[in-house]
Order: structure tokens, then sequence, then C-alpha cells
């Protein structure tokens, strides 16, 4: 049998199953002091004693228990209401099994037990006393229910708290694992940052760099054959460092430098392509359809794009010639071309390319498709769409 209470809890029956059996046993040692049952019904009262303090212990490890004690504590009740002599004062411990039907079982039982031992009350006084103990029953019974109900509150008190403090547990547990979604999070978005510096990096002083590297093995080659072009170089050199400086302070400072700040995607390409010391030779044609605006964080995405694609094309294809159109109506899309050399997109990408990975993170994180179609010999064309199933505004 599952128990409904825990022992700590029962002090209160105990304490009421103490007081009843006291006042019995010594209302029967005054009242019976001359007659020969005497030993016998304290004897029995002691067992009934016995039974319901060990109770509690031994229906833990018996779950088949009670049933058993509480047929053992009922009969002997009876028994002492039956004994030649007895007196009806013994029909109050009855409240005892009362007591602990009502914090052992259904209530529906112990509410049928109360109006059962109310009809074996009125049997057993209308048959072994006088007419006039029925009023005692009547008022046993009402004890019965009192003290029945009683228990039965004290129960469902004890289950409300211990429902509460279940409740509190989970609620305590789920604001561990919102903490450690927050820690997550925090973690996730630190992550973030750091790939988005990263690849703003790469994306601006990376390939300012690499133009001074390109600037400075020509100075070397030029200090060879005609030094006079050497300060031109130098020049150049210190203009890119210049740029490359400006660059650093803009990350610094914002991080995330916003093309709409300036008019918008179209302006800031227009500035990008007439940056000399970022596409050097190459020239690019700018053509643009429709007069819509992307929102600004797809403008940062697609210009970050841009500027990777055209360094690519500066730095790989080997063509001095490369396109650049922007559709700004729907379908919203912008396209990179070339006729250069190309390349194995497979390998290229097996291999971890940071500027083609870049370009994929920055089209994923603004809800934008990329398509890439290149191949040896054959140039290279890059192509991202607003999907109208995947596009979000940011």
């Amino acid at each position: 049998m599952k128990r409904l209470v825990d022992f700590s809890t029962q002090w209160i029956f105990y304490l009421v199953a103490g007081c009843f059996y006291s006042a019995v046993f010594l209302r029967s040692f005054l009242r019976f002091q001359d007659n020969l049952e005497l030993n016998r019904m304290l004897g029995l009262q002691l067992v009934c004693m016995a039974l319901a303090a060990s109770e509690s212990a031994i229906s833990r490890r018996w779950k088949n228990y009670f049933l058993i004690y509480f047929t053992l504590q009922v009969s002997l009740i009876i028994y002492l209401l039956t004994l030649p002599g007895s007196k009806d004062f013994f029909a109050i411990l009855f409240v005892i099994p009362t007591m602990q039907i009502m914090l052992r079982l259904d209530p529906r039982i112990g509410w049928i037990w109360i109006g059962s031992c109310a009809l074996i009350m009125g049997f057993l006084f209308f048959k072994f006393f006088e007419a006039g103990t029925v009023a005692v029953a009547i008022v046993n019974t009402a004890a019965n229910i009192f003290f029945g109900s009683y228990a039965l509150t004290s129960r469902r008190a004890q289950a409300a708290q211990a429902q509460n403090q279940k409740l509190a547990q989970e609620l305590e547990a789920a604001n561990n694992q919102l903490r450690g979604y927050l820690t997550q999070l925090e973690q996730l978005a630190v992550a973030r940052e750091r790939n988005r510096l990263a690849r703003d990096l790469h994306d601006s002083v990376t390939q300012t760099v690499f133009s001074m590297t390109l600037t400075t093995q020509s100075a070397l080659l030029l200090y060879e054959r005609d030094p006079s072009q050497v300060e031109s170089q130098l020049d150049r050199l210190t203009q890119l460092a210049h740029s490359a400086l400006s660059e650093m302070q803009i990350l610094i400072s914002k991080l995330r430098p916003e093309p709409g700040a300036q008019g918008g995607l179209e302006s800031a390409l227009r500035k990008l392509i007439a940056d000399r010391h970022f596409l050097q030779d190459l020239s690019v044609s700018l053509e643009v359809e429709g007069e819509g605006f992307p929102n600004p964080p797809e403008e940062q995405g697609l210009y970050r794009i841009a500027q990777v694609a055209l360094h690519n094309v500066v730095k790989h294809a080997q063509t001095k010639q490369a396109q650049l159109k922007m559709h700004l109506a729907e379908p919203f899309w912008i396209a990179i071309a070339d006729q250069g050399q190309g390349f194995d997109l497979e390998k290229a990408s097996s291999q971890g390319k940071v500027g083609l990975h870049s370009m994929r993170e920055r089209a994923e994180e603004i809800g934008w498709e990329l398509q890439i179609l290149t191949s040896p010999g054959a140039g290279t064309r890059i192509r991202v769409e607003k999907s109208p199933i995947r596009g979000r505004q940011v």
C-alpha cells in the first residue's frame, strides 16, 4: 500500500490516540478495579495501543499490513464492548482506526467506514446496553466524523504542501535550465561576434594588407630594373598603410560599418568601385535595376559579399574586367561576374577558403541564397538572391 502521509506528520494522530487510550485505560481501572475481567480488559487495551503504535513502522516494510491491522484493531474494540459487564465508553476507541483510514486510504472508504461504524455501535448498544446509551453512540459517531474529517484535512494539507514543494523544485530546475540556456546564448553570441569580426578583418584589412604585399613586391622588382619608379610604389604603399589603419580604427570603434548610413548600398558600392587602392587595375561596371531598398542588415551583408567577391577577382581571376549588377525589385538579387580563369569550386570549398566561407555565412545570416557558378577557364559568377521563403527582416 502506498503511504500517503509521512511518519513525521502523524504526531497529531499519536497525540489524540494517546489521550483516548489513556482516558479509557484510566476509566477502566477505576470502574472495574473489583471486577475479575479487569486484567483482560487492560490487557486488550494494551494490545490495541501496541498495534496502533507499531502500525506505521510495520506498514513501511509490509504494504498489506494495514488491512490486517485494521481488522485486528476493530475486532478487539468490538470484543471489549461485548465483554460481560463492559461499558459503552470503549466505543470511543473507534476514533483511532477512523483517523488512520482517513490518513491511509481513499476518503470514500473512510466515509463508508464511519457510516458502518455508526451501525455497529447502534447494534451493539441496543443489544448489550440500555436504550439510553444510543445517545452515546450518536456522540461517538460525531467524534468519528470530527476526528476523521480533521485527519483528512491534515492529509490534504500535507499533500498540498508536498505538491507546492515539488512545483518549487521544478521551478528551480527550470530556472537553472534557463540560466544554462542563457549562458549558452551568451557563449554563442560571443562566438558569432568573433566570427563576424574575423570576417570583417578578412573582408577589409586583410585585403588591404594583401595589396600592400603586392605593392612591396612590385617595388622590389622595380628597384632592380628601374629605381626611379620605386618612389611611386612607396607612395602607394604609404596610402595603403593609411587605408589599413583607417579600416582598423573603424572596426575598433564601430565593428560594423553600415553602408546605408552613407547613402545606401548603391552609393557604398560605387565608392568601393572607385577605390583604386582596393581594386588596383580592375575595371568594374555597375548596373542597377529597380528602386527597392534592402534593410540595413541586408545592405551590410550584401556590401561585404560584393567586397569579398571583387577582392577575389583582383587576387585570383587574372582579368581586368568585372561586372556588378543589382536588381532592387522582386526578385531582389545582386550578381558579380568576371571572365577570368575561374576555379574548381568543389576543390576550393574542401580547402576551406575563407572568402567563400565568409560569403556563405553572410548570405545565410541575412536569409539570402548564395550561388557560385564557375569552372577552370570559364570565369566566375556569384549571385545572391533574396528568397521569398527564407528572406527575413533582421
